[in-house]
């Protein structure tokens, strides 16, 4: 697996360089906001490793960046701080996942690995549900025609939505598919990423496919 981790504190990068080299990882590092954002544009990764506070500018700004940009690998950005207003913060700008320093290096790289997992197809390769077309082998998502780009966590929880066409699911269970089992489901950053979704394959189409249940959690379908 191919990631690049933009960091600038030079103990810390070192330390996450050889660590997930260790690992069997194929390590690309940046130190500054500039040089994060061009080897991000211009790379092939399978994940990114981002901090918050880089010189030049901000990770959540960096992130936003290269979303604009189309660049849809999965991004989990470090930050200092574990206030839930920084993860939604983060999210909002487009990344799949947080982590707040000081951190174990063991939890970051289960992190790091489920980012660059690709599941297995468990229902047909092509679902389409009225005017959205969702292909499941090349990940590619279009609705009336046009294309829709996702970022990894936005992919995953229209994958698990579209595994569960029609049926309602709760906040856990989509919670444990798009994260993991010690993922917070009563945080609002499920909110966050279901708005996301929500604006790129529902604003602007009729009928809309994502649906509120409440008091029991989320449908999918017409």
């Amino acid at each position: 697996m191919h990631m690049l981790v933009i960091e600038d504190d030079s103990e810390l990068l070192n330390i996450l360089r050889r660590g997930f080299e260790d690992e069997g990882f194929d390590v690309s590092t940046a130190a500054t906001f500039h040089d994060g954002a061009l080897q991000a544009e211009f790379g092939e990764f399978d994940v990114i490793v981002l901090d918050v506070m880089l010189p030049g500018g901000s990770g959540f700004d960096l992130c936003r960046r290269i979303r604009s940009h189309g660049v849809t690998t999965p991004v989990l950005m470090l930050t200092a701080r574990g206030a839930v207003e920084d993860r939604v913060r983060g999210l909002e700008a487009g990344a799949d996942d947080y982590l707040a320093k000081p951190f174990a290096f063991r939890e970051l790289l289960a992190r790091v690995r489920a980012l660059g997992r690709r599941p297995p197809a468990l229902v047909d390769d092509r679902f389409q549900l009225e005017d959205l077309e969702v292909d499941l082998r090349s990940r590619r998502v279009a609705r009336g025609g046009s294309t829709i780009r996702l970022t990894a966590k936005e992919w995953d929880l229209l994958e698990f939505f579209v595994r569960h066409t029609d049926a309602v699911v709760d906040r856990a269970s989509i919670s444990v598919y798009v994260w993991d089992d010690n993922h917070d489901p009563f945080s609002n950053v499920l909110e966050v990423l279901i708005g996301r979704l929500r604006r790129k394959i529902d604003d602007g189409f009729t009928p809309k496919l994502i649906h509120t249940i409440r008091g029991a959690g989320y449908r999918f379908g017409r």
